[in-house]
């Protein structure tokens, strides 16, 4: 049976690859300041936006800088500040509901992928009232223009100002879902490093990390055109680059910045040649757990990449070369190994651990199951694999073992979760 679904899989990721030249991706237009906003605002007649963001944001005072120029400019706003890690739909219907009530005509999400995530699927249904979020999940459900959206990160991770993608939970299904439409890509990036600075070091480290990931899945997966190869290469070498320092001194406004860009291009690159099986078992942690996406998809990356085996040595060897961990003379299998290796060593030196506590082993299934419905068949994955071999992250994660006895039953052992 699994051979036919992994057929159907290449087929359905050849048809996507082919049709990669004529498909409507843009790249958000890319403003270095806050201060460029007034421009934005007059040259798209925008007179009242609901800016989505989240308390954190609020509270360190990330979002003064935006109103003052809302404010100077004569521009109505609106703030939804209750945006949670991974958000939800009664996120998004709350938003949407200022979003009507103080008759808005623009967007401005300030924050990490959250916020940009919920302000997204709350233009969605700005231009779909009669439809639900569940409604426009999966490839291509969202095809009206949304009204202006402007994406600022106060994270340099999450790429989701330059994305096609909301990823958004089902509190009560306790699933994440994905809705992936080009309108979805926001019209406007607002890179501004101050907004950056005051990011604490653990949120510095893991959305980085995220950052690395998406240029690495980008970049192996099987799908990538000229363009999001060169893209995420120089995501991964502006990681390697910059995180430690911008972990060390957050006030080094050249490693802030380095970052953003890093996230912006990785961004570009996986919003066209998609992302993998790290995702699909992050989503689904999210999904289960509330555990934040960057620190999931830091802490999975390793274990993945080591199980994809010979099928991204290769490629790893491009990117450890580009990072700075390895040397054109080594074999792809030892280059990939370092590879790997220095991204361990990135997550020890900034205190990101090799296992998730709190993962439940009867819920690996379910999450199992899930990571495959999600990846399969619309992440163009390096080597392909069923619920069941996605099972064996979610114990390597969780610091548990499968230990099989000599009348074939199973037993998990390993530290108490």
């Amino acid at each position: 049976m699994f051979i036919l679904k992994s057929a159907f899989c290449r087929i359905f990721q050849t048809a996507f690859r082919l049709a990669l030249p004529i498909l409507p991706y843009r790249e958000p237009e890319i403003v270095d300041s806050c201060a460029g906003l007034d421009r934005i605002l007059k040259k798209e007649k925008v007179n009242s936006v609901l800016i989505v963001t989240d308390k954190g944001i609020v509270e360190n005072g990330l979002t003064v800088p935006i109103t003052e120029v809302l404010e100077s400019a004569g521009v109505a706003y609106t703030v939804y500040d209750q945006t949670r890690p991974n958000p939800t739909v009664h996120n998004v219907e709350d938003a949407y509901a200022l979003y009507l009530e103080n008759h808005c005509n623009g967007l401005i999400a300030v924050g990490g992928g959250s916020s940009m995530d919920c302000a997204k699927a709350v233009g969605a249904r700005a231009v779909y009232p009669k439809k639900s979020i569940g409604k426009m999940k999966g490839i291509l459900k969202v095809l009206r223009p949304l009204p202006t959206l402007i994406a600022i990160p106060t994270t340099a991770g999450t790429g989701s100002e330059t994305t096609l993608a909301a990823v958004i939970t089902d509190s009560e299904k306790q699933h994440k879902y994905a809705l992936m439409s080009f309108p979805l890509i926001p019209h406007y990036a607002v890179l501004d490093p101050a907004l950056t600075c005051s990011l604490p070091q653990s949120l510095t480290a893991t959305t980085g990390m995220d950052a690395l990931t998406h240029a690495v899945e980008a970049y192996i997966g099987r799908s990538t055109t000229r363009e999001t190869r060169r893209l995420a290469l120089d995501a991964v070498k502006l990681v390697f680059e910059n995180i430690e320092t911008a972990y060390q001194d957050g006030q080094n406004r050249t490693a802030r910045e380095h970052m953003l860009h890093a996230a912006y291009k990785a961004g570009a690159a996986f919003s066209q040649s998609y992302v993998g099986y790290i995702h699909a078992v992050a989503h689904s942690l999210g999904g289960q757990y509330g555990t934040p996406h960057g620190l999931a998809n830091a802490v999975i990356m390793p274990y993945v990449l080591k199980a994809y085996g010979k099928t991204v040595w290769k490629k790893l060897h491009r990117l450890g070369m580009e990072a700075g961990v390895c040397t054109a003379e080594q074999s792809d299998q030892e280059a990939a190994e370092a590879f790997i290796n220095a991204i361990q060593e990135l997550n020890r030196n900034m205190g990101i651990p090799d296992t998730l506590s709190g993962i439940k082993a009867e819920d690996i299934p379910t999450m199992a199951g899930n990571a495959e419905k999600e990846a399969n068949p619309l992440y163009p994955v390096p080597k392909l694999m069923t619920a069941k071999e996605l099972e064996t992250f979610y114990y390597q994660i969780a610091g548990l073992e499968l230990n099989h006895d000599s009348t074939g039953n199973t037993k998990i052992t390993g530290k108490a979760v």
